[in-house]
């Protein structure tokens, strides 16, 4: 069995070293192969001067991709296209695995029917929490936690899979299609929605997804995302990322200017 990681990057390399640090710290179980793929998204940094020091320390279990289109989706459409294996993993440039996230890849792909799996955030805190950080609102720090049971990504999940800390079976892309173009992070602004776009075309399918509690990646947290402004843009773009998912994916429910009735009654803004 084969495993891709994917690992899209972007004028990161402080950052980076750490991940792929962790990728190659980690024990890798008898009869899973790893490559890891970095996908550099118009970098101007040392990134690619960082890849060739883990080549010349590792040979061709890292490759260095170039991808010139701005954007995550693109950098990640890039990386599961240049690979082969049987799967494929996505983990950010901010990010380190826990030193069991390839055993527990192994465990589950080879012994159950999964499609997808996905695990929780652990947040690294740069700095002390604010007080004024909203609980309930993980999502925009990148904190992730759906519990320490495995449960179905499906319907009743209260969330999505992740694109940070994901691994897919590479035929399921064959069934779905890759990440949604037109959505994703840029240089430009905070723009969201591509991994919300995936899953819903992974639940439509039939795809079997599993959350995986012991599958956890430590996401790094910078000051500057500990702050009013961040948080407040951060609202500003994903309002503006499911406003054009619904363009695209009409729910079936009432509208009301525009905007699902139950968006209305549920949702709760913090005040900052």
């Amino acid at each position: 069995m084969q495993l891709d990681v994917i690992v899209p990057t972007y004028n990161r390399e402080d950052l980076l070293k750490f991940t792929l640090e962790s990728l190659f710290t980690a024990s890798v179980p008898s009869g899973l192969d790893v490559k890891v793929t970095v996908v550099d998204n118009n970098s101007k940094d040392g990134t690619k001067l960082l890849v060739q020091h883990f080549q010349n320390r590792f040979g061709d279990r890292i490759r260095y991709h170039f991808e010139s289109k701005q954007g995550r989706s693109h950098a990640l459409n890039a990386g599961i296209t240049s690979t082969s294996g049987d799967l494929v993993g996505m983990i950010d440039d901010d990010e380190e695995i826990d030193p069991n996230w390839y055993k527990t890849v192994f465990e589950i792909f080879s012994t159950r029917s999964a499609d997808f799996i996905g695990g929780p955030y652990v947040p690294r805190w740069a700095i002390p929490v604010p007080d004024w950080l909203p609980a309930g609102y993980g999502g925009v720090v990148g904190w992730v936690d759906g519990g320490n049971k495995e449960t179905p990504f499906d319907s009743n999940y209260p969330g999505i899979l992740m694109g940070g800390n994901a691994v897919f079976r590479r035929s399921i892309f064959e069934k779905v299609g890759l990440y949604a173009t037109w959505l994703g992070r840029t240089d430009k602004g905070l723009l969201s929605g591509e991994d919300e776009d995936l899953y819903h075309r992974l639940l439509a399918a039939g795809a079997n997804g599993i959350y995986v509690p012991n599958l956890v990646i430590y996401h790094y947290v910078p000051p500057e995302r500990l702050t009013k402004k961040y948080f407040r843009s951060w609202c500003f773009w994903r309002g503006v990322s499911l406003g054009l998912l619904e363009r695209e994916r009409k729910l079936p429910c009432p509208y009301l200017f525009g905007i699902p009735r139950f968006r209305r009654r549920h949702v709760e803004f913090p005040v900052l």
